[in-house]
C-alpha cells in the first residue's frame, strides 16, 4: 500500500490507527510511519524519496539525517547539486572596483574638466588599470559648469606673453605719501621696470609702460586693476604696442596675484625696515632691492632659482664668501677661490 510521508492522512485502506481523543497528535504521527513501515515491509513497497526506497523507519531517519555513510551529505542528485553550488557560489551584480581607482578616477575628472569618459578610461589602461569605460563614467565628478580652465592654469599657459602692474603707497618722513609703480613679467617673476611719483596721471603711467615694453619682447598681455589712473591715454598706448588689456574683477586683488605677491616682498623685506626720507630716496632703496630680487633673491615658484638665473658653484671652486645687498638688509654668498 502506498504512502505519502508529507501527509499527516493516511489513504484509504490504511492499517494506520484513527488519532484517540487522549492521543496527541505527535504521537499518533509518530504511530502512523510506524504502521505505514510495517505494512511497506510486509508488501515490499516502501515510499520513494529522490530514487531511494525507504523501507523501515530507521532508513526514514537516516535519509533526513543525511543519508547512507557512503553518501552523506547528500540531499539532491549529483547533477542538481553541481548547479545549485554554482548558484550558490556565483556573486550577484557586477564586481566591485577597489577604494583606490575610485578616487584616481575623481581626481583625473577634477584635474582635467575638459575630460570625457573615454579619455579617463585610456589613461588608466596606459597605466595598466583595466576597468570598463562605463565604470570609469559612473565614478567621474560631473561638473557644475561648463568644463574651463582654471585662471591660474590660464595665467600658466601665457605666462611668457603676461606682463602684470600695479601701484602702492609709500609713506615718507615728512608726511608724504609716493606712489610707487612695478612692471613684472610672469614667465620669471622679474621686475622689468618700476618707477616712483608724488602725483600718478595717466600721461604718466602710458610712458612707464612705453619703457617697460622698450625692454622686453613685446608682451601681448597686460593684466591691471580697474583704477582711473588707467585712462584713455594708457589704453591708447598698449593698443600702440599691440598689447591686449586684461582687466581683472572689482576687488578681486587675487586675479593680480603675482604684482600683489611682489609688493608684499618689498613691504616685508625692504621698506618695513627703513624710513623713507623722499623720492629721491625711495628710489635709490628700491633700485638697491629690485637688483639683489632680480639676480640673488631665489623662489620657491622658480624651483629655489633667481629670476636672472644663478649658477651653481661647487665645493671646489674656493671657500664661501658672503657679499651684503640692499644696504646691509640681506646677504648673497658666492665661492671665492682662496
Amino acid at each position: 500500500m502506498a504512502w505519502d510521508p508529507s501527509s499527516d492522512i493516511p489513504f484509504r485502506g490504511s492499517h494506520a490507527p484513527r488519532v484517540g481523543a487522549r492521543e496527541s497528535r505527535p504521537a499518533a504521527a509518530t504511530g502512523r510511519v510506524e504502521s505505514a513501515s510495517a505494512t511497506a515491509a510486509a508488501d515490499g513497497d516502501g515510499p520513494d524519496l529522490l530514487d531511494r526506497a525507504v523501507e523501515t523507519l530507521e532508513e526514514l531517519a537516516e535519509f533526513l539525517a543525511g543519508g547512507a555513510a557512503g553518501d552523506r551529505g547528500a540531499v539532491a542528485p549529483p547533477e542538481l547539486q553541481v548547479l545549485l553550488g554554482m548558484e550558490e557560489s556565483a556573486p550577484m551584480g557586477r564586481p566591485g572596483i577597489a577604494r583606490d581607482l575610485r578616487e584616481l578616477i575623481r581626481q583625473m575628472s577634477r584635474a582635467n574638466p575638459l575630460w570625457g569618459a573615454p579619455r579617463i578610461h585610456g589613461e588608466l589602461l596606459k597605466l595598466g588599470l583595466t576597468v570598463s569605460q562605463a565604470t570609469v563614467s559612473k565614478y567621474m565628478v560631473r561638473p557644475r559648469r561648463p568644463p574651463s580652465q582654471a585662471w591660474r592654469t590660464f595665467l600658466k599657459n601665457h605666462a611668457p606673453d603676461l606682463i602684470a602692474l600695479d601701484f602702492f603707497t609709500v609713506p615718507t618722513a615728512t608726511f608724504r605719501v609716493l606712489f610707487v609703480l612695478v612692471v613684472l613679467t610672469h614667465s620669471r617673476r622679474r621686475l622689468v621696470h618700476f618707477n616712483v611719483t608724488a602725483h600718478p596721471t595717466a600721461e604718466w603711467t602710458a610712458r612707464q609702460l612705453l619703457e617697460a615694453c622698450a625692454l622686453e619682447d613685446g608682451p601681448r598681455y597686460l593684466i591691471r586693476n580697474r583704477d582711473q589712473v588707467y585712462g584713455e591715454r594708457f589704453s591708447h598706448q598698449a593698443r600702440m604696442l599691440d598689447i591686449q588689456e586684461a582687466v581683472i574683477a572689482p576687488r578681486s586683488p587675487w586675479q593680480n596675484a603675482y604684482a600683489e605677491r611682489v609688493i608684499g616682498s618689498i613691504r616685508r623685506e625692504c621698506l618695513d625696515h627703513v624710513v623713507v626720507i623722499g623720492e629721491r630716496h625711495l628710489r635709490e632703496i628700491l633700485t638697491k632691492y629690485v637688483d639683489y630680487y632680480n639676480g640673488t633673491r631665489t623662489h620657491l615658484s622658480l624651483s629655489k632659482d633667481a629670476p636672472k638665473p644663478r649658477t651653481v658653484q661647487l665645493p671646489s671652486q674656493g671657500r664661501v664668501v658672503k657679499v651684503p645687498r640692499v644696504g646691509g638688509l640681506h646677504h648673497e654668498y658666492r665661492r671665492r677661490a682662496v
